[in-house]
């Protein structure tokens, strides 16, 4: 070999091994696909958002996704309760497919969840916060849940292995703090992430931190124009459910109104509220925290006794409704904080580009309106959901969509965002073509929803229906045969059931058979009704 042929030998050498390292380098280097936050609170109405509405409230650091992103409108569920919802999101399934019907039903653990499938395909995931049914969630590296609803103060924690710890401090911090704990210094920086990052609030019952709710119980709130709703429009439902907040939110449990207080103006204390008070987050509480809160619950019980005997129901319902919304609103606040924290790291820490950041709650909430708290109800307070996600570079900055979507939608969206394989039998939508712009290739028209839990908590009555745009058709069924429709665009408070009205009879005949059409296409039926209430007649026999 002379001297020119063993250069040119050397030089083939020295590429292969370049290339082979660069090849190995580029396998090295974090993977391309994005990285995905989710992160959702617990019955955080969209009202209390200010990028739907500044009425209410501000939250900066939550409109920042939308600003940076993409505002969904009319974001709805598939079944208002928490445990059915995050069933509907791990899964891509209705909740009679996934057997989590209600909040006490069993899931189906043979189901395929979407992380699942993440951690298949090499994503590293992390559960932190709020799961709200078992302890072991399939698909998830590392995790710290809450045991069921969990605690505001002093919280326990369920870790990866079955061990339950606890925590000092304030739930909403310290679920943010382990967060971002875990992608500063417990992931694996090679592999793309999926972070479900759950808060429990702001769900019942309401306990801010000390600051916010010092801050808050001095604000006044205005009222919704609905909160007087006297229902005559509506059918059973509506003037049978136990969830009006005159009658039914707790003195005590709910607004901080201690028991004794309630016995000093001579009033009878119900035992229900008393018991839960005694057990609610205030005995909790070391004596540094108790020091902090008890001059804000002396100030509320004092402002209590000096007025409740004298005032009507109209003014009991409206002092009520203050209290609920400065602790409500009080506990969104620390949320909104907390986001904020996280957008900042994810900035400072180069992984703001290629991660997908979705902010959402498990379903709507009553904030007065109709004279209600709660959810559960598919009229629009409840069934529709804040919804806004920020995906930089493909999502276009400050866009706002009012396609029908739906939390079924959410794993499938994740999945081929990842380019994951989706499996057949979900039964959602892709949200890709909304996100990226391709929104002719969307082309759903209207959406589908279940409600179980009754008789239950708060007496909703089972019901089922289909929504639109424009219009909302829904059936009452099990003790009543009730039907009800409202006309969205007329009637965006739906305040009027015009089911009954013969101009809208061509209306009823076509959405009856569109219902019935998407009962066969989500694989329901009235078999299914009938299993579900013998299921739970015989479990109510049995206690």
């Amino acid at each position: 070999m002379n001297l020119n042929q063993f250069s040119t030998l050397l030089l083939s050498l020295t590429l292969v091994v370049s290339c082979a390292k660069s090849a190995k380098k580029k396998e090295d280097k974090p993977s391309q696909r994005p990285n995905i936050i989710f992160i959702m609170s617990d019955d955080h109405a969209y009202q209390a958002i200010s990028a739907y509405s500044d009425k209410l409230t501000t939250t900066p650091h939550i409109d920042r996704i939308a600003k940076e992103g993409i505002l969904f409108t009319n974001a709805t569920v598939t079944n208002s309760i928490c445990a059915p919802s995050r069933a509907t999101i791990l899964t891509g399934k209705h909740t009679h497919i996934n057997g989590k019907i209600d909040n006490l039903s069993p899931f189906d653990t043979t189901q395929v969840t979407f992380p699942q499938l993440f951690q298949k395909a090499g994503y590293q995931t992390a559960m932190f916060g709020k799961l709200h049914f078992g302890n072991n969630p399939k698909g998830v590296d590392d995790l710290m849940i809450l045991p069921g609803q969990g605690s505001y103060i002093n919280p326990d924690f369920i870790t990866k292995n079955g061990e339950k710890i606890n925590k000092q401090g304030y739930a909403t911090d310290i679920i943010t703090d382990m967060s971002i704990e875990w992608m500063d210094k417990k992931r694996d920086t090679t592999k793309p992430f999926l972070l479900m990052y759950l808060h429990k609030a702001p769900h019942r019952a309401w306990w801010p931190k000390p600051d916010k709710f010092k801050e808050y119980t001095q604000k006044t709130f205005p009222e919704p124009e609905t909160l007087f709703d006297d229902y005559a429009s509506r059918g059973t439902a509506a003037k049978t459910a136990e969830m009006n907040i005159l009658k039914h939110m707790l003195l005590s449990y709910d607004l901080k109104v201690f028991p004794k207080t309630i016995e000093e103006l001579g009033i009878e204390v119900d035992e229900r509220n008393a018991k839960l008070f005694n057990y609610s987050e205030f005995h909790r509480m070391n004596d540094e925290q108790k020091a902090m809160y008890m001059p804000i619950l002396d100030s509320i019980n004092l402002d209590f006794k000096s007025k409740w005997l004298t005032m009507s129901e109209k003014e009991k319902t409206k002092w009520k409704y203050q209290r609920y919304m400065q602790d409500y609103l009080a506990c969104i606040s620390s949320v909104d904080d907390n986001i904020g924290r996280v957008l900042n790291y994810l900035k400072a820490n180069n992984l703001e580009d290629n991660t997908i950041v979705v902010y959402t709650s498990d379903q709507g909430f009553y904030l007065g309106e109709h004279g209600w708290f709660d959810k559960r109800f598919m009229y629009s307070e409840s069934f529709k959901t804040p919804l806004m996600i920020k995906w930089p570079n493909k999502i276009k900055p400050g866009i706002t969509s009012d396609e029908m979507v739906q939390n079924l939608d959410f794993a499938q969206t994740f999945l081929e965002a990842a380019g994951i394989a989706i499996p057949d039998d979900m039964q959602g939508e892709s949200l890709l073509p909304l996100l990226t712009g391709n929104t002719k290739e969307w082309n759903r028209d209207g959406v589908y929803y279940h409600y179980y839990e009754y008789p239950g908590e708060h007496a909703v009555k089972r019901h089922y229906g289909m929504a639109t745009k424009d219009f909302k058709l829904i059936h009452f069924y099990h003790d009543v045969d009730e039907w009800e429709l409202y006309d969205l665009k007329k009637d965006p408070q739906e305040m009027t059931n015009v089911y009954n009205n013969p101009e809208y009879s061509e209306i009823v005949t076509k959405l009856k058979q569109e219902l019935k059409a998407m009962r066969l296409k989500y694989k329901d039926s009235p078999e299914l009704d009938q299993k579900f209430i013998k299921r739970y007649n015989e479990k109510k026999d049995t206690h």
